[in-house]
Order: structure tokens, then sequence, then C-alpha cells
């Protein structure tokens, strides 16, 4: 009998050491991941085939937050865009590895030109009708996705406690300039391309830009485990070179990483549809570094601008709103399955299986996932599509009492995603062979953006 009540006072002795060693697996946790996606000689890239090799490869790499509900997971990938069935496969793969769900992962691209492109449907389409898939080849873009998903796998098993996070932001001066060049008539009378030897475009103003590069990290005590950082722009310095690479804001992003070696430095293209380097590139190599530099200097002066503040699991927030954005009305399945059919060269070389591939998703009443990571006081919101800074701005005028960054080029469908007017303005980004969306995009994009800045 003494020894049934010994047993029993010792198992009721453990019954709290039980709950308090569960306890850290409610605590806010951070692993993070990276994995070459630099494409093979031979391989396509989105323009051109791969012929050497460059002194810097592509990156995918992210972060998969854990305590907060189900994970989290945050992907940039070095590659012009993943579009359509492909996103669905990305955002699926890593769920899985990560043990969550698919509408809690946001998977964005960097959209340098001298890297590889990735669309499943538009693969499918080009290989079921007989005709060669050129950049939608997808035999290697299928091997990074297998490297990602093993590479989750992994990093979740050896998380890092996070207790503060650190919030950032400056000005990056002489990189972005706006590329639609208004006329006197309100009309867009030039495109100052993202390199522009024409001095005498580089020469008009600025133009609506953000110049500030925003900058998340993450922190175990005082040590930083990951720094995520948001600038808008596009990313080309110049490019069709024949070797992969991530252009000057990843030689930016190499370069704070070698600075702060501790942390995993992973950057997002925010809202840089109609934004480029043009104003201060003439296309020379010598630019690539001066604009690398440039925007390594506002990340530095982020990084040392920044607050930490304590960060708890629940402070930690995921919200989606599911958007359906309106196909132009350019664009029919009729039109595009026809040009198929006659193996037309528009078809062939602007994008006509990815395009037919959106507009079958639309018809089944497929929506975009928007999302919105809430950290605290901080808002990062995911976009889809090549989206012009308009959106960004308001986004943040929207909660100015908040700190907001964006990261757009998620889904690459949509294309080029204009403000309502600017379809009304022409233009290269608004023409019928740059936008997949209708002017009506503004209305569904801002209410989705208000709806998850509102949300508690």
């Amino acid at each position: 009998m003494d020894m049934f009540r010994f047993l029993k006072s010792f198992l009721l002795l453990l019954v709290p050491i039980q709950l308090c060693a569960a306890e850290p697996s409610t605590a806010l946790r951070i692993a993070t991941f990276d994995v070459d996606a630099t494409p093979p000689i031979g391989s396509m890239m989105a323009y051109d085939p791969v012929t050497n090799k460059w002194e810097l490869g592509l990156r995918a790499r992210g972060i998969v937050l854990l305590g907060a509900d189900k994970p989290i997971v945050l992907c940039a990938v070095d590659w012009i865009g993943i579009a359509n069935e492909s996103q669905d496969a990305f955002k699926n793969a890593l769920a899985g590895a990560a043990g969550t769900s698919p509408e809690r992962v946001a998977v964005h691209t960097l959209h340098q030109h001298d890297a590889p492109e990735c669309d499943f449907s538009a693969e499918q389409i080009l290989k079921k009708a007989g005709l060669d898939p050129r950049q939608y080849e997808g035999t290697f873009q299928r091997k990074v996705l297998a490297d990602l998903e093993r590479a989750v796998k992994e990093a979740v098993l050896r998380p890092t406690p996070v207790s503060h996070i650190g919030l950032g932001q400056a000005e990056v001066y002489k990189v972005a300039s706006n590329r639609r060049i208004p006329g006197p008539d309100g009309k867009i009378k030039a495109v100052r391309w993202t390199a522009t030897p024409d001095a005498s475009i580089r020469a008009e103003p600025e133009g609506t830009i953000d110049p500030m590069v925003s900058i998340v990290s993450f922190w175990n005590g005082d040590k930083p485990v990951a720094v995520l950082s948001y600038y808008a722009t596009h990313p080309q310095s110049y490019y069709r070179t024949g070797m992969p690479n991530p252009d000057f804001p990843g030689v930016a992003r190499f370069l704070r990483q070698l600075a702060v070696p501790g942390a995993l430095h992973v950057h997002f293209n925010g809202a840089g549809g109609n934004i480029g380097a043009g104003k201060y590139n003439d296309g020379s190599p010598e630019m690539r570094l001066v604009l690398a530099e440039r925007l390594a200097d506002g990340m530095k002066r982020a990084w040392e601008s920044t607050r930490r503040e304590s960060i708890a699991a629940d402070q930690v927030k995921w919200t989606i709103e599911p958007v359906a954005l309106p196909p132009a009305a350019y664009l029919t399945i009729e039109k595009l399955e026809a040009e198929l059919q006659q193996k037309a060269a528009t078809f062939t070389n602007e994008a006509g299986a990815s395009r037919l591939a959106w507009v079958r998703r639309c018809a089944e009443g497929r929506t975009i996932n928007v999302s919105c990571l809430k950290l605290g006081r901080a808002r990062i919101l995911h976009l889809p599509g090549e989206l012009f800074v308009e959106y960004q701005l308001a986004a943040k005028k929207k909660r100015p009492d908040l700190f907001v960054a964006v990261a757009a080029y998620g889904d690459y469908a949509p294309a080029y995603v204009g403000t309502a007017v600017a379809y009304e303005e022409g233009g290269y980004e608004t023409q019928t062979d740059s936008s997949n969306v209708a002017p009506a995009v503004e209305t569904v994009l801002l209410s989705a953006i208000d709806k998850l800045l509102t949300e508690k």
C-alpha cells in the first residue's frame, strides 16, 4: 500500500514537468532554408539558353514560422516568374514539407531576366500540342522544387526560438525611377526601360516611386536569425548574357549577407511593375555594381535604424483574401485556342500558353490568395503579378500607424497589373501583350488590401 501511494505521488509530480516540457512547442520559432536554383548549361531561361555561369548563382530561400497556429512559409526565388499550376505545385510541396496548408504559403520571385520561368500549365499545353515548351520545360524547375521540399523538411526539425522582431527602413538613393514618361496630353509618350542608353529619357523626372527599403528581422535574444528586405523595382541592370545571375538586388543581398553573416538574408521585390533603374542606368555592365552598392547602402541604413521589439506567438497572424482578378477583355479561350491550333508565332513567342492557362483558370472560378502576415505592429502583404507601385503606396497610406511592407511577383500569371487610369494612358505595361487583367483589377485588389490591413 505504501509503495502504491509512493508511485501515485511520483506520477502526479511528473504532470507539471510534462506540461512545462510541452510549452516550447507553442513558442514562436523560425526555420530557414536556402537552395541553389541555378539552371545548368544547355537549359532554357526565360529568354535564352544557359551558355555559361556567373560568379553568383540563383537562390531559392525563405523562412518557416512555427508556433503561431499552423506553420507559415515565405519563399523568394531568383526566377523571372512562377505562374498558374506551378504556383499550386510550389505551395503544395512547401506546405507538405512544413506540415501546414497551402493557404499559409507565399511564393514570390525577384523577376531577374537572366533566369528561368516556371509554368507547368503552359508546359503541358505546349507539349500536348506537339510544340516545343521552350522556357516552360520544367525538368530543372521540378528538381529545384524537390530540393526545396527536402530543405524545408530538414529545416523544421531544427528551428530557432524567436524572442524579437526588428523593423527598419531607409531611403535608397538613385536606383528606382518610374518607367512611364507622360506627355503633355497625359498619355505615355515614352518608356524608360530598366537600361536606358538615351540620355534625354534618363533626364526625365524620377516620377512616382517608393524610395524606401523595408527590413524585417527575426532575433533569438541578441542574435539575428533571418533578415527579410523589401524594395520595389525591376531588378535589371543588363541581361540576355546567357549566364543566370541574380542581378543587382542579388549582389546587394550578397553584400549584406557578408556584413551580417549569422542571419539568412531573403529579398522580396515590391510592387515594381512600373518601376526600374532606367533613370540611373545606361545599361553598361559597370552599373550593376553601382546599383547593387546603392541598394546595399539603403539596406545597411535600414538595418542600422532597426528597432527591436519583443514578439510572442499570439502576436503573429496569417490572413488571406481570395480574389478573382478580371482577365483582360482581349484574352479569350476561343482566340487563344485557335492560335494554339494554328501554331501561330504570336502564341509561341508571346507567352500564349501561359495566357491560355490563365484564362482557363479564371473561367473555372480559380482565385488567387492575397495574404497578410501580421507581426506585432508590422504587416507584410503578399500580392500577385507585376504590380504597379501605386498599390504599394496605397497600402502604406491606408495604415500609416503600422509598419507595412509589400512583396509582389507572387502568381506571375496576371503579368503587369496596372491602375485603372494606366490602361487609359497607354504605354508598354498596359498594352495587349503585356497585361493579362482588365482595368477593374484595381477595385478588386484595393478592396482586398483594405480588408487585410483593417482586420484585427
